[in-house]
């Protein structure tokens, strides 16, 4: 496991990012993933969606969930370990749950290609379960490895949409009770047609936000956001 950067497990599985603070999932798709996490169920996932939509949320949560339920997952973002993959998945068969998040950064890769496919048979042969993550579905990812595009879409297919500004919205409200958060209705409104950023963009906003308003001693309100917003922004 040299390959895969090490965090401290409190980074690796943060507290928001659990299958229970999800919002917006297909019907059905967070009792099938809890059931794979703890390992009452075998199936494999490719959990599809466009950025934004908590494709990652669902990886490290289901990562958490099997930690929780006493087995041995792993969380490896591609991304990090382009170019050098089938080192970051050495022994990892030795795991019980691997989640492999990002496939698009690997796509057209033929080296960390056959490496991910060399590992998925070595994964089916030891009963380990993987999750797989990318944007697209494996027909449209732009793989030169054919076999690895046959393997991926034999994997229960689940596909997350975009959240509509009500979801958005929801997201919001979950995250500011968990942080108890004081932020009134209108201030979550004005953030959602003001601010013109993604779901991911409002949460690190919300984040940021929580700790001006800790230092201000003040509770999130429209004027509130409108003061702090033309002082500094947040950089991503």
């Amino acid at each position: 496991m040299s390959g895969v950067p090490q965090l401290p497990l409190a980074l690796r599985y943060p507290q928001d990012q659990r299958l229970e603070t999800f919002i917006g999932a297909p019907d059905g798709a967070l009792a099938q993933l809890r059931a794979i996490a703890v390992g009452a169920s075998q199936d494999w996932i490719y959990l599809e969606g466009a950025a934004g939509t908590g494709k990652t949320h669902q990886a490290l949560a289901m990562c958490s969930t099997a930690e929780q339920a006493g087995r041995l997952p792993t969380y490896v973002p591609l991304g990090a370990v382009a170019g050098r993959v089938r080192a970051a998945l050495e022994g990892l068969e030795q795991r019980e749950l691997v989640a492999l998040d990002g496939l698009d950064a690997i796509a057209g890769d033929r080296e960390d290609e056959v490496a991910v496919f060399d590992f998925h048979n070595r994964a089916r042969a030891a009963g380990v379960t993987v999750l797989y993550t990318a944007q697209q579905a494996p027909g449209e990812l732009g793989l030169v490895l054919p076999d690895l595009r046959s393997r991926l879409g034999q994997c229960v297919r689940v596909v997350l949409q975009a959240l509509d500004e009500e979801g958005r919205a929801a997201v919001l409200r979950e995250r500011a009770l968990r942080r108890g958060l004081a932020i009134d209705e209108p201030a979550i409104e004005w953030l959602l047609s003001h601010t013109g950023r993604g779901l991911g963009g409002l949460i690190t906003l919300l984040d940021w936000l929580d700790r001006e308003s800790l230092a201000a001693k003040r509770r999130i309100t429209v004027p509130f956001l409108r003061q702090v917003l033309e002082e500094g922004q947040p950089r991503y």
